[in-house]
């Protein structure tokens, strides 16, 4: 059998055809590839630019979130400051209010037993105005004493409410005339009752 050689050297011929088509296929497909790939690049630079510029102005705006949490949060704690100063202030001022009321009833019970003890002695005057004059002497002093006692009774309330009414922290006291009120009605009666005991 002859073998046919003209087939065999049409096959390799085709074979060779194929091989070079796709090798040159190939060649101007990587030919064609930077040209696309620069587009892309391109496409993607710019796609990649808007998604910088996109970046930056969601970083913008949470930082502007952020400033404007941060700013508020500083307000309310101010807020809460200026709140808690009020009411710290409020208190002082009502416990200062209760502790002037409490001393000015206070002087107002001493007023009241002084003029009631002065009132109480005068009957005593009709029985001592005839006796000895130590007696009668005895008699006047405590008399002064107890409206001694009440003249400074007056003088303390006036000092109260006078601090009572100040706005600064100054401490409500009566002063020396509310601490010798009640020594000067006890001195009071006391010397009545020397006048008494003498007369």
């Amino acid at each position: 059998m002859a073998l046919p050689w003209l087939q065999i050297l049409d096959a390799v011929i085709g074979v060779t055809d194929l091989a070079r088509s796709r090798k040159i296929r190939k060649m101007s497909q990587e030919a064609a590839d930077p040209q696309q790939q620069l587009e892309a690049s391109r496409a993607g630079a710019a796609l990649g630019g808007l998604e910088t510029r996109l970046a930056g102005v969601v970083v913008a705006a949470l930082k502007e979130a952020f400033e404007r949490d941060t700013h508020r949060l500083e307000l309310e704690r101010e807020q809460l400051e200026a709140e808690r100063q009020r009411a710290e202030r409020a208190l002082r001022l009502e416990l200062r209010r209760q502790a002037s009321d409490r001393e000015i009833g206070r002087l107002r019970l001493l007023a009241g037993v002084s003029v009631a003890s002065w009132i109480g002695t005068l009957f005593f005057s009709a029985r001592l105005m005839g006796g000895p004059a130590g007696a009668r002497v005895a008699l006047g002093a405590g008399w002064l004493f107890l409206l001694a006692a009440f003249a400074s009774s007056f003088v303390a309330q006036s000092r109260v409410a006078d601090a009572a009414s100040r706005t600064d922290d100054v401490a409500v006291d009566s002063g020396v005339a509310g601490s010798f009120a009640l020594w000067l009605i006890v001195a009071g009666l006391a010397l009545v009752g020397i006048a008494v005991v003498g007369g």
